[in-house]
């Protein structure tokens, strides 16, 4: 079903892969690895190799989706959130995340919602002064269950007084579509990271951009 502009009154953002870009430098360098004679996008490949080793939940809830796995992956990723080394690790932005934030705050009550732990959220969210732009953070332990279920969406919804059909959640993994849907959210699909088009098409994405920042075009009238 084509996106319904009018009817969006709240957006619910994803972290990896929407708002968080991985390191073009390391795709360069695994690319090289990666038989051309096996695969028409090496660069694609690379890209999510090295954005699921960056991002492993996202990663483990894909192929739960997959695997019709989805409560028992949450479970573990739950635990490995509770339990892991948290590294310093330096974040990238996607391009144009930071100037779009900036032009859609104050238009709609706007959320993080992640299947990342607090901590990572935060540090990401900090490192480029964002936390600003956003009236809720969900995190991956903030509701009974994170995404897939709309539990995470739902509680975004609430938090920001906004019914939940009257949010947009974008993200960029059919985890992200799913839990949209799941909640009775319109949702976007971008392909600025892990997720690819006919599989978000696949799982109802109402609306498919090449990146986050284009949703700038949509939103806002010029």
């Amino acid at each position: 079903m084509p996106l319904n502009v009018l009817k969006v009154k709240a957006l619910c953002f994803d972290v990896d892969g929407t708002l968080s870009d991985t390191d073009n430098l390391y795709i360069k360098k695994t690319q090289k690895f990666i038989p051309h004679f096996l695969f028409k996008n090496p660069h694609q490949i690379a890209r999510r190799f090295i954005m699921w080793i960056e991002a492993p939940g996202n990663a483990l809830l894909g192929l739960a989706d997959t695997l019709h796995l989805d409560r028992q992956m949450v479970a573990v990723i739950n635990w490995l959130s509770q339990h892991r080394r948290h590294s310093e690790k330096e974040f990238l932005l996607v391009d144009g995340v930071d100037e779009m934030l900036k032009q859609l705050h104050g238009k709609f009550p706007m959320s993080v919602v992640s299947a990342r732990d607090e901590k990572t959220t935060m540090a990401f969210l900090e490192q480029f002064d964002l936390v600003k732009y956003f009236d809720v953070i969900v995190t991956g332990l903030s509701a009974k269950y994170t995404k897939p279920y709309p539990d995470p969406i739902l509680l975004a919804a609430q938090k920001m007084n906004v019914p939940p059909e009257n949010c947009l959640m974008i993200g960029d993994t059919t985890v992200d579509i799913r839990a949209g849907k799941s909640a009775g959210a319109q949702t976007v699909g971008v392909l600025c990271g892990f997720g690819e088009e006919y599989e978000l098409r696949k799982f109802g994405a109402d609306e498919i951009l090449e990146d986050t920042t284009q949703l700038l075009k949509i939103l806002i009238t010029p």
